[in-house]
């Protein structure tokens, strides 16, 4: 059997001396177990190795890297003259004028393609950034610049683009280049987030199966069937990791500096014809998995092209927000609605940090999710489209 490249998440608990009871007896010499950590390691493991690596307990989990992609906005236009006095649809849609938080001492992660670092919404932001791909450090794209915009991004000509608009610090993961990325990157880029501080992660970006099932066939020689079956196996292998990595972000909040985990669910339905799941960074288990909602006469609904079963919703419609190289533009997708819950995640987190001085993760997940509200949605909205409404920013 071949050598493969493989993601292994591998945990560690350090042994250090104790402080305890044991220890204010004076037993020497006593032992306690310490913080867990998590590494993550790309290794080219023969089949042996990988399932000594399986059978190890200390193995979080072990999957082959595959291909990510941008959850491609579904449309996307300039916009040359906006009202100077009003906020978007979106911004006011989340109820973010009318809370008294504004993301201050909160720090925000976009892992995504970069941001435009001149752009004026983002003057005065401390932008902690680093580049996981080969390309430029900067935003080539634009999907990076608009979703940061949704989030923390300053006004711009008179209009209120940003959820949070006085964040002061983001950690900007350049993790999707012109050929995408892996989830391997990803995986990494999480923890990065994690350690230089992030409250709030945001991913708007997904597992591009086609494409590996396409390797799968040109590089090794497979027919579509058996190669659609191995692509499942480390589909759901990546799922599981991403799982994985996500319980130990939240675990790991008790102890020092966790966050919440929020990412796009995905555009690949066409309702009514039919109805895609959510895919996989957002389909891991504590993973907050976002739908997009548009405007209509008789109140919200679902986007026709959001993925289902998600946890809860934001505008993803005529999303206006940050063009790369200045001004404004307008996009619609899953990518956009997701900006609107991390922006909302953290206004909730600076009112955790006000009353509590800290940062739960899980009180805040908590939060975040209860805050939902179907009463502006249209009548007849299901769950497992909608999740818990659109999301709400606290108001007191």
């Amino acid at each position: 059997m071949p050598e493969k490249k493989y993601i292994v998440l591998h945990s560690q608990r350090p042994i250090v001396p104790s402080t305890g009871f044991l220890g204010a007896m004076g037993s020497a010499g006593s032992l306690g177990i310490g913080i867990e950590t998590l590494k993550i390691k790309e290794a080219v493991l023969t089949k042996a190795e990988r399932d000594d690596l399986r059978r190890d307990p200390r193995t979080r989990a072990i999957a082959e890297p595959m291909p990510m992609k941008l959850i491609e906005p579904t449309k996307s236009e300039t916009v040359a003259d906006v009202a100077a006095t009003n906020e978007t649809w979106g911004v006011k849609a989340v109820r973010a004028p009318d809370s008294p938080f504004t993301g201050e001492g909160i720090t925000v992660a976009v892992l995504d393609t970069g941001i435009d670092p001149n752009h004026v919404a983002f003057q005065g932001v401390n932008l902690v950034r680093k580049n996981f791909t080969t390309e430029n450090d900067d935003d080539l794209h634009g999907h990076g610049t608009h979703c940061a915009g949704t989030i923390f991004g300053k006004d711009v000509n008179g209009q209120r683009i940003g959820v949070a608009s006085k964040t002061q610090r983001a950690v900007i993961g350049k993790v999707l280049g012109e050929g995408g990325g892996s989830s391997a990157t990803i995986a990494n880029a999480i923890l990065w987030a994690v350690d230089n501080g992030a409250h709030v992660i945001s991913m708007s970006l997904g597992i591009d199966f086609p494409a590996f099932v396409d390797f799968l066939v040109r590089n090794q020689g497979l027919d579509i069937n058996p190669a659609t079956s191995i692509a499942l196996e480390q589909y759901r292998a990546n799922v599981n990791m991403f799982s994985e990595l996500a319980n130990f972000v939240r675990a790991r909040g008790s102890f020092a500096q966790g966050a919440v985990i929020i990412a796009a669910s995905g555009n690949e339905s066409e309702r009514p014809t039919y109805e895609i799941a959510v895919g996989p960074p957002a389909a891991g288990t504590g993973i907050i998995a976002v739908g997009a909602l548009q405007e209509g006469a008789n109140g919200l609904s679902v986007a026709n092209f959001s993925n289902n079963q998600v946890d809860i919703s934001g505008p993803g419609v005529g999303v206006i927000s940050a063009l790369r190289g200045g001004g404004l533009t307008s996009m619609s997708g899953t990518s956009m609605a997701t900006p609107h819950v991390a922006g909302v995640a953290t206004l909730w987190a600076q009112k955790l940090l006000d009353e509590t001085g800290r940062v739960d993760n899980q009180i805040l997940t908590a939060q975040l999710l209860a805050s939902g509200d179907t009463t502006s949605l249209v009548t007849g909205s299901e769950a497992e489209d909608v999740g818990t409404g659109i999301v709400q920013a606290p108001i007191n």
